[in-house]
């Protein structure tokens, strides 16, 4: 049996849960990278939705600061050090509608790329039992952990941006039994013991 790392939210604020291993493993839809059951929470307003869907949003990009969220803050999962810091990806344009098909077929790119651009900004904390938490797709120059340094639950590593394979702004977690994430291992994980799926609205406190 798979052993399991238990995380807190890594925010606060009303979230909405996709691509749950909950739903399906592949989370998402792929064992690259050590994505199998890896997690993404797309920040809402208070109604649980994202921006609205416009007619202008189905033909064209929009700005990643239309999207509820966008630079909330990011917190700690997990107590554990630092082990991995990129900060300087450039947070891109939303897709969705039209829009989104072309992005897809820009991800086989994205992919032969490598992982960093991929998960763009991100920090990777690894614990005590050696397990490794990446948080990514975060805001350009926002993070604030430094590379060495302990942290412990809660404690600010950044901001929720786009950077990264991110159609909207939105926080990607995932856990690996390594830091080397082209040769590690998926990990599961669940928070406070248990898994959201796709479609929960989390109210983190």
């Amino acid at each position: 049996m798979l052993s399991t790392v238990d995380l807190a939210y890594p925010f606060v604020g009303r979230w909405l849960t996709q691509n749950s291993p909950a739903n399906r493993v592949p989370s998402h839809g792929t064992d690259l990278f050590a994505t199998a059951f890896a997690i993404d929470f797309v920040p809402v307003n208070e109604a649980g939705r994202t921006a609205p869907i416009t007619f202008g949003s189905l033909l064209r990009p929009e700005p990643a600061e239309r999207f509820p969220g966008f630079g909330r803050p990011i917190l700690a999962p997990v107590h554990g050090v630092v082990v991995g810091v990129h900060d300087t990806a450039p947070d891109h344009q939303a897709f969705r509608g039209l829009p989104s098909v072309g992005y897809a077929l820009t991800q086989r790119r994205r992919a032969a790329e490598g992982w960093v651009a991929l998960a763009g900004n991100h920090v990777m904390i690894q614990t005590r039992d050696g397990w490794v938490i990446a948080v990514c797709h975060l805001q350009h120059r926002s993070v604030q952990a430094q590379l060495g340094r302990s942290v412990v639950v809660g404690e600010p590593l950044g901001h929720c941006g786009n950077s990264g394979n991110s159609t909207e702004p939105h926080v990607h977690l995932q856990a690996i039994d390594r830091l080397d994430v082209l040769h590690a291992s998926a990990v599961p994980i669940t928070f406070s013991g248990r898994l959201p799926r796709n479609g929960e609205v989390i109210d983190a406190v």
